[in-house]
């Protein structure tokens, strides 16, 4: 496992890069989480995605379909991929303090 600081404090990762307790979840750990994944500085379409994930997923329990995401958020797949290059799942979901997909997204 490893960690990320976050406003002076850690917040433990899994062995894939998720948080351990996904109720540790701010916008700084976003902002650091972002940092490690290759993301870049994130603009309106990235908090787009990961509001639209984190609102999905506390309506259902469970990350949405890709395509779901694409038409519900109007990102083209493409799109999704230039904002976070490890995906949807990976990514998009890591970002937004999801527990690990299982194949949804």
């Amino acid at each position: 496992m490893s960690v990320i600081e976050v406003a002076g404090g850690q917040i433990e990762l899994d062995e894939d890069g998720f948080l351990c307790d996904p109720g540790l979840w701010s916008e700084e750990a976003v902002k650091a989480l972002a940092e490690l994944e290759g993301v870049g500085e994130l603009n309106e379409g990235h908090w787009k995605i990961i509001h639209y994930l984190r609102d999905y997923h506390q309506q259902f329990g469970i990350a949405p379909m890709v395509r779901k995401l694409c038409k519900e958020t109007g990102f083209t797949l493409k799109e999704v991929y230039e904002m976070f290059p490890s995906g949807p799942a990976k990514g998009a979901c890591k970002l937004a303090g999801l527990p690990k997909p299982t194949g949804c997204v």
